[in-house]
């Protein structure tokens, strides 16, 4: 498919009607939680990679209600730090949306930033793919098993 990055918020107003998809959140320090801002009425939806029981989806919101809600659905975690803003770009449509990343007290899981993703363009739908980076997914699973 077509190259679809992500790049650092420019300022100035975000205008249009957005549907905001929350993934993840299931469990009380559920890592793999995100969020992102569809632009509803453009050429793309957002399909996301996984069982639908795994993200919830709420449409016409503007983009302040749907960032406000997305920030309280990923800022849920003890170790929560700061929540990073990107803009997911195509490169002839320009901006197709955002993603609304949770980023971490580095000590508490060896980074930051927990997550990969990976956008993919089909069609007119972009597949987004979400998985816990390898060196997370390890010491959590270490973590988990000393816990027990």
């Amino acid at each position: 498919g077509k190259r679809i990055r992500t790049e650092p918020l420019r300022e100035g107003e975000i205008s249009g009607v957005f549907t905001l998809i929350l993934y993840g959140g299931n469990y009380f320090d559920d890592l793999e939680t995100v969020a992102f801002l569809d632009r509803e009425g453009d050429a793309y939806t957002f399909d996301i990679f996984a069982p639908e029981f795994n993200y919830r989806i709420i449409k016409d919101l503007t983009f302040e209600e749907g960032l406000k809600k997305a920030e309280v659905f990923a800022s849920g975690n003890n170790s929560f730090h700061q929540i990073r803003l990107s803009s997911v770009v195509d490169e002839k449509a320009g901006i197709i949306g955002y993603e609304v990343r949770p980023l971490y007290l580095p000590f508490a899981y060896g980074t930051d930033d927990v997550l990969d993703v990976w956008y993919a363009a089909k069609q007119n739908k972009i597949v987004v793919t979400i998985k816990l980076k390898p060196s997370v997914e390890n010491s959590k699973m270490r973590d988990d098993f000393l816990s027990d």
